[in-house]
């Protein structure tokens, strides 16, 4: 397979309005509510869907509507951003499925469960990794299965810059976990990711949370292509300044928090324009970002749904190849109306 070739260009994106807007007709439609923070989704086998919620809640959604009772609850610790984050099911054993969360103490744990049959129970199997540091933010929690079929795990520094480049810590990582819960570190120098996926085999885009005062730094949060190994430089760097050894965004947003709260890499047949672009979800910006790609650069970005939908969370591919996104409207910091949050598809206007 012929890799994307990563070249050091970075967009430093200034502008207010975050982009122009898109040029692809799209329309949501509401797929199921009276959610409160589904913060991830993960596709079963059948059409089964799990969705996490932030208080500590696996739901099921199942023939399109969501199952009363909880799947499983969890006992999270006190934090703004932490708590029940990300989910995912093993996809070479159906039965496995995996939590990131913010545990009591606190600390960021990864967790296996065994899902039963039915997908509307499920027991804790074993803490995986339980030493994760957490704090009231930052607390990463993205998981997905890679091509590799080997779980990775993203993390935020928990308040602690330093973290991110400390080879003992994993904190401020990107993890590539073994079947047996050990971690290897895949990517450093990350302050927050919650959103990332492959381009190819070997290239990820990785989606960060830039800083809110740390050291007289704000804004510029950002989108990364990298490679095992990769350090993206968090606190050494930021925005798009450059140092050697550490890869620079591919763009940057310098005037306002935008922050990502998910990514994906589209792989759709609905929107034969979107096919290999980086669609990021913004929770401050209110709106779907969409990254088209040339030879590792940017070549052009827009925004979808500016301010119509509130803060967007979860982005994901359904297995038929539908564009899902979650709200993130009732996390404390947007309008938790009567519907409260949705899990919305995205379709062709």
């Amino acid at each position: 397979m012929v890799l994307v070739a990563l070249i050091a260009a970075c967009l430093l994106e200034k502008d207010d309005a975050w982009g122009p807007d898109g040029t692809v007709p799209l329309r949501a439609e509401t797929v199921a509510g009276g959610l409160v923070v589904p913060w991830s989704l993960a596709f079963l086998t059948g059409g089964d869907v799990l969705v996490s919620e932030r208080p500590g809640r696996v739901r099921l959604l199942h023939e399109g509507k969501l199952v009363g009772p909880p799947v499983l609850e969890v006992k999270t610790g006190e934090s703004s951003e932490g708590g029940l984050l990300g989910i995912a099911v093993n996809p070479a054993d159906p039965s496995q499925l995996f939590l990131y969360l913010t545990a009591p103490g606190p600390q960021n744990q990864l967790q296996r469960w065994t899902l039963a049959k039915d997908h509307r129970t499920a027991r804790l199997d074993r803490i995986l990794i339980g030493d994760i540091g957490a704090a009231r933010y930052h607390d990463g929690g993205r998981i997905r299965f890679g091509p590799d079929g080997a779980l990775y795990v993203g993390t935020g520094d928990a308040r602690e810059p330093r973290r991110a480049q400390d080879p003992k810590s994993l904190n401020g990582k990107l993890l590539r976990v073994s079947p047996d819960g050990k971690p290897e570190v895949w990517l450093s120098g990350i302050r927050n990711t919650e959103g990332f996926d492959w381009l190819d085999d070997g290239t990820l885009a990785v989606s960060d949370h830039g800083p809110s005062g740390e050291m007289g730094r704000y804004a510029n949060d950002e989108v990364s292509l990298a490679r095992k190994g990769d350090n993206l430089g968090w606190p050494e760097i930021y925005g798009c300044e450059s140092k050697t050894g550490m890869v620079s965004p591919i763009i940057a947003w310098s005037n306002h928090a935008f922050p990502p709260g998910g990514a994906v890499v589209y792989r759709g047949k609905a929107f034969p324009e979107f096919r290999g672009n980086v669609l990021i979800t913004g929770l401050g910006a209110e709106h779907l970002h969409r990254i088209v790609l040339k030879e590792g650069s940017v070549a052009s970005h827009e925004v979808y749904f500016r301010q119509k939908l509130g803060r967007l969370r979860e982005i994901a591919m359904t297995p038929s190849g539908e564009l899902w996104m979650t709200t993130s409207n009732c996390d404390g910091r947007g309008e938790c109306g009567p519907e409260k949050d949705r899990i919305l598809r995205i379709v062709r206007q």
